[in-house]
C-alpha cells in the first residue's frame, strides 16, 4: 500500500475510533451535583446579639421536664422573586417535640423572615441529650427548589437517678415446664437496659442457674413490663424456691423470690383422699359403739316385756316351767 494511503486510512481510524470513545467517556464522568437552592435556613441571632452578628450554627436548647422552650428559624431569600418554604420537624428524639408557628412561609424578594417554633419536653423525659433537625423545603423549581436542614440539640436537665423492681413472681407449671411471671418497674429518671438473672434451688440443692439477659432492650422512666421466663425441665418432686436478680447501668438493682411447690398429682391427692378414709372409720366405729351401749341392742330389746323382763324364747319346752307343790285337798302329807 502506498505510503499516502497508508496515511489517509490510519488518519480515519483514528478519527472513527474518537468519535465511538467520546460518549463512554462522557457517560463515564460523574453527574454534576445539583446546585444549592439560593435561599438558606439558618437558626436566627440569639436575644440580644448585635445587628448583623453571624448565625447560629445549629439550635442548642436546655430546659427541665414539662418545660416549653422557644426559639426561631431564619430563611433567607436573596432572589428576585418570592419563594415558598415548606418546615417541618424530624428525628425520633427531640423532633417530634417541635411545632411551628407555620407549616408553610413565602418569602418576599431579598427578604429575611423569621419563624418561631417551640420545643415541648414531655413531664416524664428521662434527663440527658436529645436531637432532631428542622427541614426546610423548597416549592417549586429553578432557584426555590432545594432542602436545607439545621440541626437542634437538646439537653433535659434533672436529677440523674437509677432505679429498678421485681414485682409480682410468680410460677406456673404448664405441661413439662414451668413459666416464670414479674413485672420490671423502671423507677428512676433515666432509660434503663434492665439484665435479669435465673436461679432456682430445691430441698437438696441448686435446680437452675441461667446468666444475666437483656430484657427488655429498653425501659423508659416510670414505665413497666410484664415479662416471662420458660424453666424447661423443672423437678416433678420438690419444693423449690425462685429468684429473680435485676440489674441496670447506674447501679440498679433489685431481687424478688417465689415459692414453688412441684408434686405429681397422685401425691397431691393422697392426703385428701386419707382424711376422708379416716373419717369414715370413726363414722362407722361410733355407730357400733351407739348399739351395743346401755340400752343393749335392738334385738335384745326387742325380746324384752313390757315390764323389761326377758320373754322365754320359742325354743324351751312348755314343761320347763317349775312346778310348785301345794297343800290343797289333793295334796298328799
Amino acid at each position: 500500500m502506498p505510503f499516502r494511503l497508508r496515511t489517509v486510512v490510519g488518519g480515519a481510524t483514528l478519527a472513527t475510533a474518537a468519535v465511538l470513545l467520546c460518549p463512554a467517556a462522557a457517560a463515564a464522568r460523574p453527574a454534576a451535583a445539583p446546585a444549592p437552592p439560593a435561599w438558606s435556613a439558618a437558626p436566627a441571632p440569639g436575644a440580644g446579639a448585635a445587628p448583623g452578628a453571624p448565625d447560629r450554627p445549629f439550635f442548642y436548647l436546655e430546659g427541665a421536664p414539662g418545660t416549653v422552650l422557644a426559639d426561631r428559624l431564619s430563611l433567607s431569600n436573596p432572589t428576585g422573586r418570592a419563594l415558598s418554604v415548606r418546615l417541618s420537624g424530624s428525628g425520633s428524639g427531640a423532633g417530634g417535640w417541635i411545632s411551628l408557628a407555620s407549616k408553610e412561609v413565602r418569602i418576599p424578594p431579598h427578604t429575611r423572615a423569621g419563624v418561631p417554633f417551640t420545643v415541648t419536653v414531655p413531664r416524664d423525659a428521662a434527663p440527658g441529650g436529645r436531637s432532631g433537625t428542622l427541614l426546610a423545603t423548597g416549592v417549586g423549581k429553578g432557584a426555590g427548589a432545594g432542602r436545607r436542614t439545621v440541626p437542634l440539640h437538646l439537653r433535659v436537665t434533672g436529677p440523674v437517678l437509677s432505679a429498678l423492681t421485681v414485682e409480682k413472681v410468680s410460677v406456673r407449671r404448664a405441661g413439662g415446664a414451668a413459666v416464670i411471671r414479674y413485672t420490671l418497674v423502671n423507677r428512676g429518671t433515666t432509660v434503663l437496659r434492665p439484665r435479669i438473672a435465673v436461679r432456682a434451688d430445691g430441698l437438696f440443692g441448686p435446680l437452675l442457674r441461667r446468666a444475666a439477659q437483656t430484657r427488655p432492650p429498653t425501659l423508659a422512666p416510670g414505665r413497666a413490663v410484664d415479662l416471662t421466663e420458660t424453666w424447661s425441665a423443672p423437678p416433678a418432686l420438690d419444693a423449690v424456691e425462685v429468684r429473680l436478680t435485676a440489674t441496670a447501668a447506674g447501679g440498679a438493682h433489685d431481687a424478688a423470690t417465689a415459692s414453688y411447690t412441684a408434686a405429681p398429682w397422685g401425691v397431691l391427692a393422697a392426703p385428701p383422699l386419707l382424711l376422708a378414709a379416716g373419717v369414715g372409720v370413726l363414722v362407722v366405729l361410733r355407730r357400733r359403739r351407739r348399739g351395743t351401749g346401755p340400752g343393749g341392742s335392738r334385738a335384745a330389746r326387742a325380746a324384752a316385756g313390757p315390764d323389761g323382763e326377758t320373754r322365754p324364747s320359742g325354743d324351751e319346752p312348755a314343761d320347763a316351767a317349775p312346778v310348785l307343790a301345794g297343800t290343797g285337798p289333793g295334796a298328799r302329807g
